[in-house]
């Protein structure tokens, strides 16, 4: 918690809003998607506003399910539970998405409007939701190793009608491996938005980036959940800021955002949200 707070602070200082960046596509991105909470004038409601509510409905679907499930985790760990045995309510409350989190990745969805989308890690599927509602023609996998937390995740997304939405229950890197056997190779599958949040480790997000190279265009999109989490979260991010086929990283604290632009100069941005 300690390296948390000194990363947070850390951040303030380096951090700007948009009227410290000078790249137009970061600029109309901070302007008309960050920072854009105000919902639309209209004398009915607005559908940003109407999407927010089915967010909010979702997430408290979850914070009113009292039963346990059986936790297998295969990532860091959780800093909050001591035993694998948990309530639905607590997990949807302590380790799922935050509210603006999830009306922020609905706004970068709807923003960006990606035809396919990768989702490591569903948990109970509060981002998947936000990925869902962002572009409803989308195809979203989501992938999740937990039996009983993804079946909990499947049935919200049929209570919710999120039909755009496949889920599947494997373990991350397996699932790449097995893609590369079959005559579809993942290389020929091109994800134009990508949400990490599996494994919030050094080794696991840099191998998950190495596998998914192929699979990136000049319009893909990439979230890092969690890249303050821990000094080796750090180290990755810095790695991956450096790799040379990024061109441009957004720091929002919370979430590292990666763009593979070949126009663009190579630049990196810390950004309030």
């Amino acid at each position: 918690m300690l390296f948390q707070i000194k990363a947070y602070f850390n951040f303030l200082w380096n951090s700007k809003n948009q009227h410290g960046v000078h790249s137009p596509f970061v600029y109309s991105l901070v302007t008309k998607c960050f920072y854009d909470r105000k919902s639309k004038p209209d004398p009915s409601e607005s559908e940003l506003a109407k999407q927010y509510k089915i967010l909010k409905a979702y997430r408290n679907e979850l914070l009113r399910n009292k039963n346990t499930i059986e936790v297998t985790d295969f990532g860091a760990g959780s800093r909050v539970f001591k035993s694998n045995t948990r309530q639905i309510s607590k997990i949807a409350q302590t380790a799922g998405i935050t509210s603006k989190r999830a009306e922020l990745l609905y706004r970068i969805v709807n923003y960006f409007q990606p035809d396919n989308i990768l989702e490591i890690g569903t948990s109970l599927g509060l981002a998947t939701a936000a990925l869902s509602l962002g572009n409803p023609k989308a195809k979203i996998i989501t992938l999740e190793g937990c039996p009983q937390t993804a079946g909990q995740a499947q049935l919200q997304f049929q209570k919710f009608n999120f039909n755009n939405v496949e889920s599947v229950v494997t373990e991350f890197t397996e699932y790449f491996k097995n893609r590369q056997l079959i005559p579809i190779a993942i290389g020929t599958e091109h994800y134009q938005l990508i949400y990490f949040d599996g494994n919030h480790s050094k080794k696991a997000t840099l191998d998950y980036f190495e596998l998914l190279l192929p699979t990136i265009t000049n319009e893909t999109v990439w979230i890092f959940d969690d890249i303050h989490w821990s000094a080796d979260m750090e180290a990755a991010w810095e790695i991956i800021k450096n790799h040379p086929k990024v061109t441009v990283t957004i720091d929002t604290f919370q979430w590292g955002l990666v763009f593979f632009r070949y126009e663009q100069e190579k630049e990196h941005f810390t950004i309030r949200t």
